[in-house]
């Protein structure tokens, strides 16, 4: 792809966003977020705080560890450290810097201040506004669609700003870069972008997604499915794949303190898209070109195929991240377009029907699940083997697979959804 096609600006622009650092999971950070900027709106410490989220922020943070926290869980208090601690100027980092003297603070600050949670009367899956009160003032701040995508800035009655939080559900998947997207055109992308233009993302994403992964599988975090992996089954490289991506979900579900590079909203399919990959490229030998050309691929697909779903839903984000992953192993492995289209139609097939019940330490042995269907793919297509239209939800071509990937995801799961949100609130 040329420089001076417009996709490949595009192309660009979508990974410089998506690309970014996190701390901790993206639903109960976006609420640190949230709450963080409306102190800054009041002025002072807050005396009480309300929280309103969507299903699907609750169910993402009913059961993971906010960092920073002494190993707490739950919206109240992923609200408070967001008040006590956050600096809402690092978005997704915006809990990355609390000290001991404010983990010490937020003890007391949770034990006296009164905090309430309600569901929010929305139709948007990614909805949260903190309203926060003292000294006779209140402030509000809303996000949606994004984990930072801030729609509303209020203070007492005056709203400071508004924006429309009507759309597709995925913030800047509504924009004309995103409307571009197609397989074939991505393939191209990562098969041609001049690396430089991409080295400093992907470098980033190498380094932090890889030192989470190491932590994941050095210490004990969660279920350990990266460590037993590899007790079990060994350490060939098809095994290590799944163990580097599922132990970095391991130690983030479980509230380690280092930032991952994210991936649509998630870094656990920032995760998933990248280290398999990383694995993959240290076992082939591979020259750095080859691998940010590999993740290139593999981020890009992922991204593509989250856009029709959008950024929370009942279908998990592995499953796409999974089959990425098995299309960027496939490219460092020799493959062309035809394999890593195949081996992403082939994976899909086979894990589709994986559900999301929000973010927790079973998150790891998914993703596990999914990689594996990924290299699966790869290997399938390369002995002569593939589902074929018609089977299930598979269609003739990619494109028409990821379509119906989409309408299951997007549509054919929304009552799935609300029966898992129902499920987890005793509803």
């Amino acid at each position: 792809m040329n420089k001076s096609d417009p996709r490949y600006a595009a192309y660009l622009r979508i990974l410089t966003e998506e690309l970014i650092p996190a701390m901790g999971c993206t639903e109960p950070i976006s609420i640190s977020f949230c709450a963080a900027k409306a102190r800054e709106l009041l002025g002072e410490l807050p005396e009480s705080i309300t929280v309103e989220a969507s299903g699907n922020i609750i169910k993402n943070v009913k059961s993971v560890v906010v960092p920073n926290t002494g190993g707490r869980k739950g919206i109240e208090t992923a609200a408070a450290v967001g008040v006590v601690a956050g600096d809402p100027s690092r978005e997704l980092e915006v809990i990355a810097s609390v000290t001991p003297e404010q983990r010490e603070a937020l003890s007391r600050y949770l034990e006296h201040t009164p905090i309430q949670v309600h569901p929010a009367d929305t139709d948007l899956v990614l909805d949260v506004t903190v309203t926060v009160g003292a000294s006779g003032h209140t402030a509000a701040v809303r996000v949606a669609n994004q984990h930072t995508n801030v729609v509303l800035l209020k203070r007492d009655d005056q709203v400071l700003f508004e924006a429309s939080a009507v759309g597709c559900g995925s913030g800047p998947a509504a924009s004309p870069d995103r409307a571009l997207m197609d397989f074939d055109d991505i393939y191209d992308f990562a098969d041609t972008v001049d690396v430089d233009d991409v080295r400093p993302l992907l470098e980033r994403q190498i380094a932090y997604n890889t030192a989470i992964s190491q932590e994941g599988l050095r210490g004990s975090w969660g279920a350990n499915i990266g460590s037993t992996l590899l007790k079990i089954y060994g350490d060939d490289v098809k095994i290590r794949a799944r163990a580097a991506a599922a132990a970095g979900s391991d130690a983030r579900m479980s509230g380690c303190e280092l930032p991952v590079v994210i991936n649509s909203g998630s870094g656990n399919q920032g995760m998933t898209v990248s280290l398999p990959v990383i694995e993959y490229a240290r076992a082939l030998q591979s020259t750095p070109e080859r691998l940010y050309r590999a993740l290139t691929l593999s981020n890009l697909t992922a991204i593509y195929q989250k856009e029709g779903i959008g950024r929370l839903s009942a279908y998990c984000g592995a499953v796409s991240a999974g089959a990425s992953a098995g299309a960027g192993i496939s490219y460092l492995l020799g493959g062309g377009r035809r394999e890593a289209a195949h081996t992403i139609v082939n994976a899909l097939a086979i894990t589709s029907g994986i559900i999301c019940d929000g973010a927790k330490p079973s998150c790891a042995g998914k993703i596990a699940a999914a990689v594996d269907a990924g290299i699966l793919g790869y290997y399938m297509f390369l002995n002569g083997q593939e589902f074929r239209g018609g089977d299930g939800i598979v269609s003739k071509g990619i494109e028409s697979t990821l379509r119906n990937v989409t309408r299951l995801g997007k549509e054919g799961m929304k009552e799935t959804d609300e029966e898992i949100i129902r499920i987890m609130t005793g509803c």
